[in-house]
């Protein structure tokens, strides 16, 4: 009897230890997903292989650094088209093309990351260094795209704002003008005083007397 308790505990420990191993590998999985996903945290991954690894391996690194760089800033351009007032038109339309290309060489650059025949190497780097270049050729052209895009508009607003400007400091200009006239006019009306002398009073006459002894007859 005491056996069979003690055999349905340890049967009990090792499904709860099952269950709680294989709880942590989904866990740490989701976990690795969803850091892969990020690609913020992927791109630092990325710079840190490519900054301690040598040789071709580090160049093909670089190429998928550079190519991951390239298509975030053309992605960051698209999202400021797409918040202005035209859209610019196809631009999305043809960055999603660039971006597709981008993906297919980036998973050819993940394969030649993994090659070990310098041969091979020594003919595929070249050629994916080239195909880099092509893509962020094409995102730059993109980019001055949508910065003439916005240019445009921001010009306009520039030039309406200093008109208006101008307007207000010709009017101001006016303004200070006018009141500097009123008050030199001000001081020519005003009589002038010599300062520290008290005003004069007029001298009193003498008061006439009468004798009326005199004048009587």
């Amino acid at each position: 009897m005491i056996v069979e308790v003690l055999l349905g505990i340890f049967i009990a420990f090792l499904i709860f230890v099952a269950v709680a191993i294989t709880t942590v590998a989904l866990v740490v999985r989701a976990v690795y997903r969803r850091i892969r996903r990020n690609r913020a945290v992927a791109a630092t991954a990325l710079r840190t292989r490519a900054g301690f690894s040598h040789g071709p391996r580090r160049k093909v690194l670089a190429l998928r650094v550079r190519l991951g760089d390239t298509l975030d800033s053309g992605q960051a351009a698209i999202d400021l088209a797409a918040q202005s007032a035209g859209g610019h038109g196809e631009l999305p339309r043809l960055f999603r093309r660039i971006k597709t290309e981008g993906e297919a060489l980036g998973l050819q650059l993940r394969l030649l990351e993994s090659e070990t025949d310098q041969a091979v190497l020594a003919t595929e780097l070249p050629l994916a260094t080239d195909r880099v270049d092509q893509v962020a050729g094409l995102v730059r052209r993109l980019r001055s795209a949508v910065a003439s895009g916005l240019s445009g508009s921001t010009d306009d607003t520039l030039s309406a704002l200093h008109a208006d400007m101008e307007r207000e400091v010709a009017a101001l200009a006016v303004g200070v003008d006018e009141l500097q006239r009123l008050n030199r006019r001000e001081e020519r009306v005003a009589p002038t005083r010599p300062p520290g002398h008290p005003q004069s009073t007029p001298a009193r006459r003498p008061r006439q007397t009468f004798d009326l002894k005199e004048t009587r007859p």
